[in-house]
């Protein structure tokens, strides 16, 4: 049980004389410390002993300062070391003076922000350079030596973070397609060409949503997921673990989600091109009434395997960029939440403007293609 805080106050050759006994802590001091403020004041001398107390914490030693108001020396006070010292870390901290309000307006404010972007962005390329140097080095050693190939994780990951998925692919393209067909019959209708509603539905499916709509799907929900697995990890110190035992991270973590997606990206949107057509089929079928046997024969003499061809080439790209992306962003993650949460949304951000600028310079270079 903790003794409560007391002091006794007793006039002694013209100063006064305070001795202090009990737990001077937050917790046993209560009013003590007003009380002792109130009885030392308008006292020009006095002598302070503190070597009655039993406890002594930055709170009391705070409330001792404050009832001394400055006239607190090192010959009017007796005490143990410990305490003297105390004392003496937190009058410091009660002289210290609060840094000046430094901050930036108006027009040097923006360019400080832009300045700081810039360096950011800097920092940021020269991460991503790291990273990329230990997982190809990672993925050498791999090469060279195929045993440290983890294949039961990469079977885990390819059904977690891609089979999984496939659900979602399927329903979500299937819309696209549906609602691509349908404002093909809308538009085509007015000029009397609906029956190309069938070349249009063929060659954005095949070419583009496929691909699109599948690595859009995989970045919110594979390569945050990877951020965040990996993220926790370092948090845990668990990556710190790894490296104590021998063990490379990037092999053990990064190169099975590179490999998961690399699996399996190709396999939806394969899935994803089968849904978006069955959804252009459905609308072309029911509403400008051309049959099933109509529609793939059109697709097969009018559109073609190059389209669906060019969208498949943009599925391993895609799997590497989430991937990275993910990984990466999971490794800076710091030692608390809140570093958690801003790496998680900046793998999903990164990840989608990543796939919209990768399918834009696709589009440039097949249009110089020519294909």
């Amino acid at each position: 049980m903790g003794v409560p805080a007391e002091f006794t106050l007793d006039d002694k050759d013209g100063g006064k004389s305070v001795v202090l006994s009990g737990d001077w802590t937050a917790r046993g001091m209560a009013d003590a410390g007003l009380r002792l403020a109130e009885a030392m004041k308008g006292s020009e001398s006095f002598d302070l002993d503190l070597t009655g107390m039993n406890r002594c914490d930055t709170a009391g030693a705070y409330a001792i300062i404050r009832a001394a108001d400055g006239r607190l020396t090192a010959g009017n006070i007796k005490a143990r070391p410990q305490t003297l010292r105390l004392l003496e870390l937190v009058g410091e901290a009660t002289q210290a003076e609060c840094p000046p309000d430094n901050r930036l307006h108006g027009f040097v404010a923006l360019l400080d922000r832009i300045g700081r972007g810039l360096f950011d962005l800097l920092r940021d390329g020269y991460g991503t350079l790291i990273f990329l140097g230990h997982l190809l080095t990672a993925l050498a050693r791999c090469a060279i030596n195929p045993r440290k190939i983890r294949w039961a994780p990469i079977i885990s990951l390819s059904e977690r973070a891609g089979l999984d998925a496939m659900p979602i692919v399927a329903t979500t393209t299937f819309f696209i397609g549906a609602v691509v067909a349908l404002l093909g019959a809308n538009l085509l209708t007015d000029f009397g060409a609906q029956v190309f509603s069938v070349e249009l539905i063929g060659v954005s499916v095949l070419r583009e949503f496929n691909i699109l709509i599948t690595a859009i799907l995989l970045a919110g929900r594979s390569a945050s997921a990877f951020a965040a697995e990996i993220g926790s990890m370092k948090m845990n110190q668990e990556i710190d673990a790894m490296q104590v035992i021998g063990v490379d991270p990037y092999e053990a973590l990064v190169l099975p989600r590179f490999a998961a997606l690399l699996i399996t990206i190709p396999l939806l949107t394969f899935v994803a091109t089968l849904a978006g057509l069955a959804g252009g089929i459905v609308v072309v079928w029911v509403v400008l009434d051309l049959s099933p046997g109509f529609f793939l024969q059109r697709m097969t003499d009018y559109v073609g395997a190059t389209h669906f061809w060019i969208g498949m080439s943009k599925a391993p790209v895609m799997a590497m960029v989430i991937a990275a992306i993910g990984c990466r962003q999971g490794m800076e993650v710091g030692n608390d939440v809140e570093s958690l949460g801003r790496r998680v949304t900046a793998a999903v951000v990164h990840a989608i403007f990543a796939i919209i600028l990768i399918d834009a310079v696709f589009a440039l270079l097949y249009m110089e293609l020519n294909v």
